[in-house]
């Protein structure tokens, strides 16, 4: 593929995604306004970091106080059945462009762990910003290289459709450094305050741009490692700190909620809530699921396993969508939805233009968001990459693992996967079919009961591979836009990490 011209591709965009008349369980008041409304709908995204499916009252914890997050599920609708990817930065990158990151291009054409997304991607900030909205970014970007320092400056938000960013370029792994824009305003800053402050920024943001649409993305840095909260919240959490940082982003949720209103935009705003992947639980004593006080990583509830594996609790993540008058009040939406969905459903919903030019995964969802579940796509399939290895894939109710090694090459460097207990850290020799209505944490496969559900999952997986790849093919429809002289035949990641022998303290050759 031609390197595109990202700019000149968004205002030649040829594919006008058009609003529908909405109809079924929405109420005709909410139904006449949402279709009529002039003005073009703002949407706020709180993006949270490494929070379980599990830890958020409505969703079941038991020990963790969202009031509210659970007043925004009852005034607007939870699903049940949303997907991001196992891993942070592949996760932001799918949100971004509404493309698995296996198809997404890198700077470098190195599929790296954490995408290094490049400047010739389409953001979702780029394709609202084309109709006129003001966009920003408060929080934790992860794009421009997992890293605090050496990252690249040209990757950051303000290149890549956003206007204003006041955030972190990465994990706060040791130590958090703040920017405005591109400006460092506080290296190691003081990490309780970032929820606050944060919320803080994109408040004053939206009421600076009330009178136009208006993107606000806030991807939190918290509940990601390593932990804090302000003064307010800490040491009040029954959940020990893990919990007080859940508590202190529920009461900022509930601050963004009422801004909204108190702005009078709560019939033409969407805000949605979810998270970036399952909890992290090498921060859990033994791996568990998230319950001591002591643990300071998250619960995945009913869930299998965590961040870092494609079983549900790596993938599968507490979301709430809000926007009265739009979105049904006290709903739940059980059909399969993921943060791919979110750049062709803001668009749609913006009557803003899809890039043209290129695959987008996801689709317009408006349909879900308005109540008409009865229009679901029924054959709709979600894909499960770890790395760039294909490992299974789910259509309805039915969730195959794909035949794969215990330590698979393609998830490396997780394929020796420490990050999940060691029940989790299994391989299939066979087709592992997982019936997801009846057997939630994927205990049992029932494959040899319906040898035609896993005939037609086995093809659509053999379909993603041809077009997207996998650990030992590049899919047709990978992209690459930076000059190579031969298309890669197989997904082209860093090489591993030597390590050497560190010599002993005493300077006497280690004993064989």
């Amino acid at each position: 593929m031609e390197k595109p011209m990202k700019h000149l591709v968004l205002i030649l965009a040829t594919i006008i995604v058009t609003s529908c008349g909405l109809t079924g369980t929405i109420p005709a008041t909410a139904t006449t306004h949402a279709a009529n409304t002039a003005a073009p709908p703002n949407f706020v995204v709180i993006f949270t970091d490494d929070q379980g499916y599990g830890d958020v009252g409505c969703f079941g914890s038991p020990d963790i106080r969202t009031p509210r997050l659970d007043t925004m599920a009852t005034q607007g609708m939870k699903f049940t059945g949303f997907y991001a990817q196992p891993v942070c930065g592949p996760s932001r990158a799918a949100l971004m462009t509404g493309c698995y990151p296996m198809r997404v291009a890198e700077r470098g054409n190195t599929k790296q762990v954490h995408p290094i997304l490049h400047s010739n991607e389409i953001t979702v900030a780029e394709v609202l910003k084309a109709k006129g909205y003001a966009t920003a970014c408060f929080g934790k970007w992860d794009l421009a290289k997992h890293a605090q320092s050496g990252f690249f400056m040209d990757l950051l938000p303000t290149h890549q459709g956003f206007d204003y960013f006041f955030g972190t370029p990465t994990s706060n792994d040791s130590v958090a450094n703040l920017y405005r824009n591109e400006e460092l305003i506080e290296p190691k800053t003081n990490m309780a305050t970032l929820t606050r402050r944060y919320t803080d920024e994109a408040i004053g943001f939206m009421q600076k741009h009330k009178e136009q649409p208006f993107f606000v993305y806030i991807p939190h840095t918290m509940p990601h490692t390593r932990l804090d909260a302000s003064a307010q919240f800490k040491g009040y959490s029954k959940r020990g700190l893990y919990g007080d940082v859940i508590e202190e982003i529920d009461f900022n949720v509930g601050r963004i909620l009422d801004a909204v209103e108190d702005m009078g935009l709560e019939k033409n705003t969407y805000v949605m809530f979810t998270s970036d992947n399952g909890p992290w639980l090498i921060k859990n004593k033994d791996h568990a699921d998230g319950h001591l006080p002591s643990d300071h990583g998250g619960s995945a509830g009913p869930l299998r396993s965590g961040k870092v594996s494609t079983f549900e609790g790596g993938v599968r993540v507490p979301t709430i969508v809000w926007g009265p008058g739009r979105v049904p009040a006290g709903t739940t939406c059980d059909s399969i939805a993921s943060t791919l969905d979110v750049l062709p459903t803001f668009a749609a919903l913006a009557d803003a233009d899809v890039p043209s030019d290129r695959i987008i995964d996801g689709e317009d969802i408006r349909h879900l968001l308005h109540g008409e579940f009865d229009k679901a796509t029924a054959d709709k399939a979600y894909f499960y990459y770890l790395r760039v290895h294909l490992q299974a894939v789910r259509q309805g109710q039915w969730k195959l693992h794909l035949p794969r090694e215990k330590e698979p090459v393609g998830a490396a460097p997780f394929g020796k996967n420490q990050h999940i207990g060691p029940a989790d850290r299994v391989g299939f020799a066979k087709p592992f079919l997982v019936d997801l209505h009846n057997d939630l944490g994927e205990t049992t496969s029932v494959a040899d009961q319906n040898p035609q559900v896993v005939l037609r999952l086995l093809a659509l997986a053999d379909k993603m591979r041809e077009d997207l790849g996998d650990y030992d093919r590049v899919g047709r429809n990978m992209r690459f836009f930076d000059a190579a002289n031969e298309r890669p035949s197989r997904p082209p990641v860093p090489a591993p990490r030597v390590r050497r022998p560190q010599k002993p303290k005493s300077g006497k050759p280690a004993a064989k």
